[in-house]
């Protein structure tokens, strides 16, 4: 039997709101959607952003079961001990909740440099991040003398009680074979369906080639999206929002971002699950925090 389609979606409750954020959460959770969203930047376009380990703690412990996605948490932006630990933290407070997006984060080059890394080494950083993570998750001794880091029998105790599944995003051919060879699948956003697919199959073919078997990947997309009564109040929710996160016209995004009623939303997603997608992350903009968690519910009945 096939498992359903996951569905997940951001919080639309501002953080500093801990009573909204958690009607929101029990709201996301009694609708049947399976998880919440949050993202991660330490100083984007001018210095703005969110810690997104640092949210999805908070997330995890204002509801009691609801899981949390990271998508995505910039992990070659940080040390993979220090990022190991605060995962290990994170994942013994909430066992088998998160699951943990990963990309490099190329909108803005500068929020690259004022972490001190090199933008033209953060896709060899990000392969030597993500071959020291899940060792050291495990509680192995590590001890590793590569290209950027340096550890000598580094242990991060205890090991996480339940694995941190660990998707690595990104729309390069790069970031694909990445998430084959060290990933539990890939992690997509603006891509067509046809390059969801074809993605998919790359990934399956690196991890091959590293001696890993391409049928455990899970393959997920996250989508920015706008909820309303027709396209052009869908469109009027979610253009405004990302022209002011990422300082381009929304004309750059459209094309990848459904708009309308969950109808429309979700015949705009089901393309992508024939293309091998299992889990959405949605990034919804609405009218109201209620309408945006009824209609992602509703994506996700139609789904499945």
């Amino acid at each position: 039997m096939t498992p359903p389609v996951k569905v997940g979606v951001a919080p639309p409750s501002a953080m500093s709101d801990q009573d909204g954020l958690a009607s929101t959460l029990a709201a996301m959770a009694e609708a049947g959607l399976d998880h919440a969203v949050v993202g991660d930047h330490v100083s984007f376009l001018g210095g703005f952003g969110m810690d997104g380990l640092v949210q999805a703690t908070a997330l995890s412990m204002l509801h009691p079961v609801l899981p949390v996605h990271t998508c995505v948490y910039l992990l070659g932006l940080r040390h993979p001990v220090l990022a190991a630990r605060q995962i290990s933290t994170l994942a013994s407070l909430a066992p088998g909740r998160l699951v943990l997006g990963v990309g490099l984060g190329g909108e803005d080059r500068h929020e690259v440099e004022v972490c001190g890394v090199d933008p033209l080494s953060r896709g060899r950083r990000m392969d030597e991040c993500l071959a020291l993570l899940r060792p050291l998750l495990e509680g192995k001794g590590v001890t590793h003398a590569g290209e950027f880091f340096r550890l000598e029998d580094a242990k991060v105790l205890p090991a996480v009680p339940l694995p941190v599944p660990v998707l690595v995003g990104g729309r390069s051919s790069a970031a694909v074979r990445r998430s084959g060879r060290y990933g539990d699948g890939w992690l997509g956003i603006w891509v067509s369906p046809q390059r969801f697919a074809a993605a998919a199959a790359e990934a399956g073919e690196a991890a091959a080639g590293a001696g890993r078997d391409p049928g455990a990947l899970g393959h997920a997309l996250t989508v920015w999206c706008g909820f309303g009564d027709d396209p052009d109040e869908g469109r009027a929710a979610v253009a405004p929002v990302m022209q002011s996160l990422y300082g381009l016209p929304f004309a750059r995004f459209e094309r990848y971002v459904p708009v309308g009623p969950a109808e429309a939303v979700a015949d705009a997603l089901r393309p992508y699950i024939e293309a091998g997608c299992q889990s959405f992350s949605l990034l919804a903009q609405g009218s109201s925090s209620e309408a945006v968690v009824g209609a992602a519910a509703q994506v996700r009945r139609m789904l499945n």
